[in-house]
């Protein structure tokens, strides 16, 4: 009975050890290309269907998109890559 509950402490802990190191984080990105209205939205879908990105808002006046998201799950570099996958480059903005 002892192993057992041994065995399932260690299961336990190995299977939520990577969930204590995931922290939420938020980044402003500075995105380029968004000329029309329409733009901003693609912008914030895209990001959205990220994996781990909670929350995204978008400004075309400052041409920025703030995402917050899950580091456990996704990067700046993931970001980056989708929005210019998108045709609107971006950068962590500075």
């Amino acid at each position: 009975m002892k192993r057992l509950i041994t065995a399932m402490a260690f299961a336990a802990t190995v299977l939520t050890a990577d969930m204590g190191f995931a922290a939420e984080k938020t980044v402003t990105l500075a995105v380029e290309n968004m000329s029309c209205a329409s733009c901003p939205y693609i912008v914030k879908k895209t990001l959205a269907r990220m994996p781990g990105v909670t929350k995204v808002d978008v400004s075309f006046e400052r041409k920025t998109a703030m995402v917050t998201y899950d580091d456990a799950k996704t990067n700046i570099e993931a970001l980056t890559d989708a929005t210019f996958d998108a045709g609107y480059p971006s950068e962590l903005a500075k």
